[in-house]
């Protein structure tokens, strides 16, 4: 099998060079880092569950209208996606107060907004992706008015939509993060969403207990974090009840098929 050219490594996934042009493979990780990377761990079958439950959300948001970079998912871990120049904008929809709203607020965690609170932060690791107003974005030409206005359009369709999906199933979608990008026809521009959604990016709870189904079981130490990723597929109708889940751990599979 040719080696593929890597076009990109994050915290998460991995880029490779597409087989045609225009097009990637995003390649979802087990790795799981909290803090801006000041933490790292691994959670076993994530990438599996993201891929799978990123797809999922990507296909049903691309039947009501909303334009994503996601082509079709190519294997466990890897699917086929458009090429785009990403937005240097991380774009956080805030329904419940939760992180760092109440710690910078002082509202206490789990109070319910009195309206969907849109944020933004400049994608920079190095500065620990800081909080941004449009007032930033346009002075420095990170995105056009245009753009933006597109932008929170999508995403709070985006929001709407999976406020209702998480909750048919039980889950409180309390907050997320979205990233958007470019797609380019000669001299024009359009905003479509990118990158992916999944526990790695969402806060989701369950609406009876409030026990938490996404990456803040690692951020916090609560344990449980694969079952908790599990959960979400398994309402999702991703992973049916007692399906073997050491097919999510890449190695103890090769193990178990003897390679």
């Amino acid at each position: 099998m040719a080696r593929r050219r890597q076009i990109y490594e994050g915290k998460a996934k991995i880029l490779y060079e597409g087989p045609e042009p225009g097009t990637l493979i995003q390649y979802f990780k087990d790795d799981a880092t909290a803090f801006n990377a000041q933490k790292k761990g691994t959670i076993n079958g994530k990438g599996v569950l993201n891929n799978r439950i990123s797809e999922h959300i990507f296909t049903l948001l691309g039947l009501i209208g909303v334009p994503t970079h996601f082509i079709r998912r190519l294997n466990m871990r890897e699917q086929l996606i458009r090429q785009v120049e990403i937005v240097p904008i991380e774009v956080v929809m805030r329904n419940v107060a939760a992180g760092s709203l109440s710690t910078r607020l002082g509202i206490e965690e789990g109070t319910q907004l009195p309206r969907t609170i849109i944020e933004y932060y400049y994608k920079d690791d190095a500065l620990g992706d800081p909080m941004i107003t449009d007032e930033h974005i346009a002075a420095f030409g990170w995105a056009t008015q245009e753009e933006m206005h597109d932008i929170a359009d999508l995403a709070i369709r985006v929001n709407d939509f999976l406020c209702g999906l998480f909750a048919g199933v039980g889950i409180r979608l309390v907050d997320f993060k979205l990233e958007f990008g470019r797609i380019w026809d000669n001299d024009y521009s359009r905003i479509i969403l990118a990158d992916e959604i999944s526990p790695d990016g969402c806060r989701l709870w369950d609406m009876k207990t409030n026990e938490k189904m996404d990456k803040d079981r690692f951020r916090r130490d609560l344990g449980g974090e694969a079952e908790a990723y599990q959960e979400v597929a398994r309402r999702l109708g991703l992973m049916p009840e007692g399906e073997d889940s050491a097919v999510l751990d890449l190695e103890k599979h090769r193990q178990n098929r003897g390679k």
